[in-house]
């Protein structure tokens, strides 16, 4: 009989760096296989459905960018914090705060007709988000508390907050006492890029943010210091770069791209503030940012695998009557299998002696 046991690699082997992705990819689909099996429909049948179908329309891929986008703003930030150890797990409550404020402007002015009122509720929307996340910042920094912990339970605050306003002063009078704003107006409104489909200006909002935000982290002394002090902390305050300066930037630059994420959200596709406006893209950036590696580019080809998982689920929904949390639980296997993978990144197994 063999025994094995893991040992630590001197370097994270590249080989499984690009094969750990892949190969939870592969998984998920076994997975799903026995998983539609289990719920009595056709594996063949319900794969079509949740990754071919989607494909195989302008409408069908116009909606995975429209998913794709929020989740893009809020991964990229989430990576320049991650990359620097700073567990920024409330973007949800930013992407949240974001639509807030940015629905908040729309609503005032929402007699002018002018498209300056889109460009300061984008503005608010961005101040939101860095507003919440200013929070974890100064516990952590002034208090060293945990921003797992308290970015975490800002989201529950902020959906708190969300319900209240909408059936509070945010609520549209004449509308039959529904909680939900009055529809913004033409000029609060992100235009839309295609004709006849909900693609929008915030698609393109999300791919130059991954752009800028992989030119700062490559080019920028500040993405240096985001690298140092994530491969070590002590090498960091050895060289004279402050921690607490970079817990502050990068969670008000993710908590900012969060906030315009939400102001997207709701001056795009949605069109008004409702009390539902997230099927949960905040968690769901956190999986893609892993998946992509914390790599601003690649994040945006894991948000797609991500996005494509929403509507696919939602065809699977609308066809076979499945239930529209199977794109959580695809995500969930995707980023647990990548985990498994990994762990083959940083340790070799070797037969003990």
């Amino acid at each position: 009989m063999f025994d094995f046991k893991l040992e630590k690699r001197e370097q994270p082997a590249k080989i499984w760096l690009i094969l750990s992705p892949l190969l939870a990819l592969l998984g998920t689909v076994i997975v799903g296989l026995f998983l539609f099996r289990f719920l009595g429909k056709s594996p063949i049948t319900a794969f079509t459905t949740l990754f071919i179908t989607p494909l195989s329309s302008l409408y069908g891929i116009t909606e995975i960018a429209v998913k794709a986008a929020p989740i893009i703003l809020i991964a990229v930030g989430l990576a320049v914090c991650f990359q620097a150890q700073v567990w920024n797990i409330g973007a949800e409550g930013q992407f949240t705060l974001g639509a807030i404020f940015a629905s908040t402007v729309a609503l005032v002015f929402a007699n002018i007709d002018n498209y300056i009122v889109l460009l300061l509720s984008l503005l608010a929307g961005i101040l939101g988000g860095a507003t919440w996340a200013s929070i974890p910042a100064v516990l952590k920094v002034n208090f060293h508390t945990n921003e797992i912990l308290t970015s975490l339970m800002l989201n529950y605050i902020a959906v708190s907050l969300l319900n209240y306003l909408v059936r509070g002063i945010l609520q549209d009078p004449q509308g039959y006492n529904f909680p939900e704003s009055a529809p913004f107006s033409e000029f609060a409104s992100l235009p839309s890029l295609i004709t006849g489909t909900r693609l929008h200006l915030g698609v393109i909002f999300a791919l130059v943010a991954a752009v800028l935000i992989w030119g700062m982290l490559r080019q920028t002394f500040f993405g240096f210091s985001v690298r140092v002090i994530g491969a070590s902390p002590n090498a960091a305050n050895y060289a004279g770069i402050k921690s607490d300066r970079i817990i502050w930037l990068s969670l008000l630059i993710s908590g900012s791209l969060a906030g315009l994420a939400g102001a997207c959200e709701v001056l795009g596709p949605i069109g008004q503030l409702r009390p539902f406006i997230s099927p949960g893209y905040g968690y769901a950036a956190i999986l893609a940012a892993f998946v992509g590696r914390l790599h601003p580019l690649a994040i945006i080809l894991s948000s797609l695998l991500m996005a494509l998982f929403y509507v696919g689920s939602e065809l699977l929904q609308i066809k076979l009557g499945l239930p529209l949390a199977l794109a959580g639980v695809f995500q969930g296997i995707v980023f647990f299998l990548l985990l498994a993978g990994d762990l083959l990144v940083y340790k070799r197994i070797v037969k003990s002696q």
